[in-house]
Formats: C-alpha cells, structure tokens, sequence
C-alpha cells in the first residue's frame, strides 16, 4: 500500500510510548498512560509527599514539549561549500542544533559512538537565546540574520535561559547514543552543578562517571581572589552496565616512556620486567588484608593465596626488607593505561588559539578547545570501525580537526558529525576583517585547511619509511618536503584517510505545506480559490528545490543516513536517484512515467520506490504501477 510521506521528523514521544506500552500494557487505558498504575506496579505509592527532592526552574516543562514537538524542517545538501562530497563519511551541519538533532533522530537513532560538546558557559557574555515553541525554523532564520545577544546577570532568569537552551539539546542528543555510547561535556564553575542535575536526569545518576579536571590555562589572572586555571569535563555514559561490562578497553594506549622502568632482566625467557611495591595503597584506610608474607607484615595487595602464589612463581621478590611485585613488559604491552580525573598535559586554551593561528595565519577563534584534549578522550574510549563521533556545539570545528588527526596516527576511520549555529561575527573581530562572515565559515574552512596539513605530514610520514625503512622524527627533517612525489601522495591520502565532509544547510521541509487559512472571498471567489490551492498542491515541491534536496529529504524522513551514496541513473530520458551501493531505495521525480519505464527500476531490486506526486499521469498508470510493485514485492510510496 502507497504511503505519503508528510515531511515531519520522528514522532519521539511516540517511541517512547510504545517502549512503555511494551513492558507495562496494563498502565495504559485508552491509549494514555495512567502513571498512578505504574508507580503502583514499581512499589511506588503516592502519599501527598511535596517535600521530596527534585530538581526544578521555570520553563522545565516547556524543555520536555520542545524536545518532544516533531519538526517539519529538513537539511538541504551544499556541494559548493562541501569537499569530496560523493565519497566523505563526515557531515558539517549548519543550523540550530535543537531542530538539527530532531531532523537526525531517525538516521541516527542509536548510532552514535561519542558526544563531545563544548557549550555556551554562560558568563554573561555567551550565545544564548530563547526557543520558540511555535514556529522555529522562521525563528531560526530571525536569530541568524542578526547579532548575537548575551545571556546577562540582569537578564533576571540568569541560569534558568541557560537551563531551558541546554535540556531539550541534551533529550535529544541521548537518543542518539549507542547502548555503548559515551557523552563528553565542558564546563566552567557557572554552570557545573546545574549542568551535573540535568546530566543526571537525562542519562539517569547511576550512568554517571567522572567529572574530570582540565587545566586549561598556566598564567595566573591576578584581577581574581584566586586564579582559576581549569574547567570541567562531565562525562556520562548511555549504559553503566555495558561500560563496566567492557571497562578494561578503556584507557590510553602505552608508549616507550611508559616502559622506561621495565629495564631488569633475570634471563628467565619471561623478557624485561619493572619492580613495584606491593603494599596496598593507603593500607587499612582502603580495607586491603594485614598478613605475613616473607617474614614481613603489612597490608598487602592481594589476597594471602595469591601472594603465596606469586612468592611461588618469583614475582614477588624481597628486596631490603620490603617486598616487590615483579611486572614484565610482555605481559602489559597490550593493556592500556588508565588515566585519573585531573588532565593537566592535554592543552590549554591559548594552544587551542595557536593552533587556529597556525592554520588561518591569525586568530579567527577565541577560546578555540586544544585538538589535544578532544584526541586524549578519543583515544580513552575503546575504538571500533566506523564510529561516529559527534560535536553541536562545533565552534571552530576542533572536534573534527582531531578525528581527522588520529584517524592519519592509528589508520581508524571515525566519522564526525559537526552541528553549528551560523552565529554572525562581530565586525570589530579578526575573523570578520578576514572575510568570514559567521562561524560556519571558519568551522568548514578549518576542517579545509587541517585536512591538507594531516594529508601533508602523513605523506611526509611514508617518505620517511621508503627511505630509511621506519618512521623518524619528523622534525629533525626540517617539516613538510614540498617534493612532486609528496604533493602526489598527499593528494591520494585525502581520500585514503577522508579528510572531506558534507555541508547541509538547515531549512523548511521541500514539500509545500496545505494552506489551511480561511478561504478569500464569498461564493464563485472562494472555489477559485480552492482550485487555485488544490493546483497547487498537485505538486508537492517547493518551486525552489533541487532534486537532491527532496532525495535528502526522503532519506532523513526513512532512517537512512545522510552519507550513503547516491547514484543519479537514466531510465529512458527519466532520472531516478539510486541510494545504497545495494539500491535499498530508488526515488525518482520526473513527470509523466510510463509502465515500461517503472518496470526497467524494478529490475534493480530496491526495497521501496518513492515517486513524486506527479509521477504517474492518471488512475491507470496509478494501478498499473501499483500492481506491478506488489507482484514484485517493491514498497511504494509518494512525496
């Protein structure tokens, strides 16, 4: 049976529902959930208690209708601005990340790997503005065309403007992690308690798993009672249990420095080994057992068993009157390291800002996050192909410049999703004398510029091993050798390593919607109106739309990721657009469509095609097709 699609993103609350329905079917009555039940049914029993402990402000209510209301605005591809637009995995986004990550719900849904966000920090001074409820998309485009505006103290509602920004974006945002996904947030002291209260709410407290020190700067700021030289990263997981249940892939791969110590060898076969104490740390105070070992009593740390055990087997060994474990390299060379809540060698902020001037040659970027830190969690995090890595709160791109980056160090191919707002740059900024006219600018510049430098080095790289059989500092070779083989094998590396992205540009949906408004006119001028509109109607494109605009449209609208390929193919002079390698789904556009022609698009097996209204030209054509797809077994369906 054909089905029309209507141009509105993922009914989430929907989902939800059902989700509910599923486990608990006798808490619903007439399709509502009675919440009184299902309170009953989890030993829970109202008894008037308005003293209990909960996390409210003004507008809460309205964080839960905004993230729940679907939206009828879709991405419309930008080739121009994109670079290796037909083959990239990765995606820049512009437009307001609270509609974009509605759009994405049902492409994305569960498939994101990694969340690193870098938010307004609300000192006063940063972007912050008020979603509008009834038509946000025009609203969009309002905030976008004008100056940014500040979140000030004398505002009123100071935290609570920040508050009602940051709830919905993070609903959302949690629908797109993967059961094993894992969220990364910046703070500073203004907003870190409310952040970790609604953090707690939408990823559950007990999926909660550090709140990590990042020392951001080394200067001393001597107009403040203390400087403050870091700021917070809240990191949050989507499930605790499947984290823990994979806890040892997490942590930092060892390098030479971390076996500087494995440096005895007692000629056993076993290979280089490091001595350790093997007292428990803290003692008593950490609860570790006191027993005799070797003469010696202590609070050890393990178990008496196993100490003997290891006594037995010579890795604990008694050296002036103290015991040690030995460790051999061989054993741990594989294992990687853990790291501790305070990060104080990840970059600062003012290398943030080098690094934005080392590729733009001046500073088009304040307070622009180190490539190093967004690297250091990456490469925290167990690693599996094809990730995706996403960032709506881009700014200046430095989360796609540092998957790009490790990609090129490991051979990993992570793919990134930036989403950001098109904030317009002030006119007194460098950026702005430079000729970028908002952030979206610089991001995608950026991802240009850092694309060619890693394909460069990473050229430089392969050079080095031809020549001297393994890789040497890069450095002592005076950088990048601008030679005719390196300019080649940087070229073929841009594709190798996917240095390119998409652009897609935040609008209105491509499909006309009805015009409900009262009928003009009386009698005879009202129908003509009518007929005016039901013409109208006949097709559903807007008269300023590209084919690939509803193609895109069409896939964000059936779950299919906006990287997947799609092949433009020629039916008898009708263009039909093939998507998936395997052509899952075949849309075509064109008027007036024969029988024999829909016929030759069934022979490439797609699970559904999708015509445009005006495809077919009358009833028959109409039953014709539809006979023909169903005898098939081809899905239908109409835009």
């Amino acid at each position: 049976m054909e089905e029309f699609l209507n141009g509105m993103s993922m009914d989430i609350e929907e989902i939800e529902r059902k989700k509910l329905r599923k486990v608990f079917p006798q808490c619903f009555s007439d399709g509502k959930l009675d919440i009184d039940k299902l309170l009953n049914l989890c030993g829970e029993y109202q008894h008037e208690d308005y003293e209990k402990y909960k996390f409210e402000w003004k507008g809460k209510a309205e964080c839960f209708q905004i993230a729940g209301k679907r939206t009828m605005g879709t991405l419309r591809p930008c080739k121009e601005e994109s670079v290796n637009f037909d083959e990239t995995q990765n995606l820049y986004i512009e437009g307001d990340n609270l509609e974009v990550l509605k759009i994405l719900q049902r492409s994305y849904f569960n498939k994101v790997k990694m969340i690193y966000i870098d938010p307004p920090y609300n000192t006063g001074n940063d972007f912050v503005y008020e979603d509008d409820f009834k038509d946000p998309i025009q609203h969009y485009k309002e905030i976008t065309s004008q100056a940014t505006k500040s979140n000030p103290e004398t505002m009123g509602r100071f935290h609570t403007a920040w508050l009602n920004m940051m709830f919905p974006r993070l609903r959302l945002a949690y629908n797109l992690l993967r059961e094993d996904g894992v969220c990364f947030i910046s703070i500073d002291d203004h907003e870190v308690h409310n952040l970790r209260k609604i953090c707690d709410e939408v990823f559950g407290e007990e999926n909660f798993i550090a709140q990590i020190c990042h020392k951001n700067r080394d200067g001393v700021s001597n107009d403040k009672i203390i400087s403050s030289n870091h700021n917070f990263i809240l990191f949050y997981c989507k499930d605790i249990e499947l984290v823990h249940s994979i806890r040892d892939q997490f942590g930092i791969k060892r390098g030479e420095k971390d076996f500087k110590n494995y440096n005895k060898n007692d000629n056993d076969g076993k290979g280089f080994y490091a001595l350790n104490p093997v007292t428990g740390p803290g003692g008593a105070r950490k609860g570790n057992p006191y027993y005799e070992i070797l003469g010696i009593k202590n609070y050890w740390r393990f178990s008496k068993d196993r100490m003997l055990k290891m006594v037995h087997n010579g890795l604990i060994v008694k050296l002036n009157n103290s015991l040690y474990q030995k460790t051999y390299k061989q054993d741990v060379i594989d294992k990687k390291k853990s790291i501790t809540t305070w990060w104080d060698n990840v970059g600062t902020t003012a290398k943030g800002t080098t690094q934005i001037k080392d590729l733009f040659e001046k500073i088009c970027f304040d307070f622009a996050k180190p490539v190093d830190l967004v690297k250091h969690i990456l490469k925290f995090i167990p690693y599996a192909e094809n990730d995706i890595v996403l960032d709506f709160f881009s700014g200046s791109a430095t989360t796609a410049h540092a998957v790009m980056e490790l990609n090129k160090e490991d051979g990993g191919n992570r793919k990134f999703i930036m989403v950001q707002l098109p904030e317009l740059c002030n006119e007194n900024t460098e950026a702005f004398k430079a000729g970028y006219k908002n952030i979206c600018e610089i991001g995608k510049e950026r991802i240009r510029r850092a694309g060619n430098e890693i394909a460069k080095w990473a050229a430089f790289d392969i050079n080095l091993i031809r020549k001297h059989g393994a890789l040497k500092p890069m450095e002592a070779y005076g950088g990048f050798v601008n030679t005719e083989e390196n300019v080649k094998l940087a070229e073929e590396l841009k594709l190798k390593y996917d240095f390119g992205f998409k652009v897609f540009k935040l609008d209105s949906s491509n499909l006309k919607a009805w015009d409900s408004s009262p009928l003009k006119g009386k009698g005879d001028e009202a129908v003509q109106e009518l007929i005016k509109r039901l013409d109208e109607s006949v097709d559903r494109r807007k008269p300023d739309r590209t084919d690939l605009d509803m193609v895109y449209e069409v896939m964000l609208k059936l779950g299919i990721q906006l990287t997947e390929p799609v092949t433009k193919i020629d039916f008898d002079g009708k263009i039909a657009y093939s998507i998936k390698k395997e052509c899952l789904l075949l849309v075509c556009l064109d008027k007036n469509l024969e029988i024999e022609t829909i016929d030759k698009m069934t022979e490439l097996a797609p699970a559904y095609i999708v015509f445009g209204q005006e495809c077919l030209k009358d009833v028959s054509s109409m039953s014709n097709a539809k006979l023909l797809l169903r005898r098939k077994k081809i899905g239908m369906k109409f835009v």
